[in-house]
């Protein structure tokens, strides 16, 4: 094998060593086309992507998250586990979904409540796994959603100045993140964690605090919630696909966070 492609792309899954620039842009190129041809897929299948369905999705993204916690406790051997590593969970957990969301549409009428039945079984499932071992930390989540939480609300009150915080799916997006950055400067600076991704650790070293993490994510996620309700309101399946995307990005790892640190992981 090329000694590059083992270093940038190989390594980190097999070592569990986390995120590089070649592979970070990578994995984001790949998510775009990923995005593209599930657009496509849905279109050709005559499958809705609207608002609901972001929201019945939710399970399956609390799902994913907890099944990759289930490999951060060495609960599966390898080579198994390196299916439970980025990239190829989310290759993985969407594969699932998406194979959820197609039977469950066959068999039920009603089908975004089945489809979404199955995914908190699932989540159900891992986490029945997962705290098995005992809770080390049981405070966490409080905490985490507390200073998530109290943040977003901090920002809905600015509303009436960034109309789109209006919007209940920019805001759930918006708290996605914020839960993300509390858990990253809780496990941080207060509970000896490390940062993975490449930007977030360049920041968190420069300024010697996760705090950093709050401005970081606000100056790339509320341009962008912004310039969205824009450019995709004459395009609501792909502005759903697109909120999907987000709230992915923010949720699978402030859950995985928080699960790692209650369960001292």
């Amino acid at each position: 094998m090329n000694p590059w492609i083992y270093k940038y792309y190989i390594e980190p899954i097999v070592l569990d060593s986390g995120y590089n620039p070649v592979n970070t842009i990578t994995w984001a190129l790949l998510l775009g086309v990923f995005l593209i041809l599930i657009s496509r897929i849905f279109r050709r299948m005559q499958l809705r992507l609207d608002d609901d369905l972001l929201i019945y999705t939710l399970p399956y993204v609390l799902a994913g998250s907890s099944l990759r916690v289930v490999e951060d406790a060495n609960l599966v051997a390898a080579p198994a586990k390196y299916f439970l590593i980025t990239p190829l969970i989310y290759l993985l957990v969407a594969v699932a979904t998406f194979v959820s969301l197609v039977l469950c549409r066959k068999l039920f009428v009603h089908y975004y409540r089945a489809y979404a039945a199955v995914g908190v079984g699932w989540t159900a499932a891992n986490l029945t796994v997962l705290f098995m071992s005992g809770v080390e930390m049981p405070w966490v989540p409080l905490v985490v959603i507390s200073l998530g939480g109290g943040v977003t609300g901090a920002l809905y009150l600015l509303r009436g100045r960034l109309a789109f915080l209006s919007d209940r799916f920019n805001l759930l997006i918006l708290l996605a993140h914020m839960l993300d950055a509390s858990s990253t400067y809780l496990g941080v600076d207060w509970l000896g964690y490390s940062e993975k991704h490449v930007v977030p650790t360049l920041l968190i070293n420069l300024t010697g605090t996760a705090l950093v993490m709050y401005p970081l994510k606000l100056m790339v996620l509320l341009p962008l919630l912004y310039l969205m309700e824009g450019a995709l309101r004459e395009e609501p399946s792909t502005r759903t696909l697109v909120r999907l995307a987000l709230l992915v990005l923010g949720l699978a790892p402030a859950t995985r966070n928080t699960l790692r640190m209650t369960l001292g992981i």
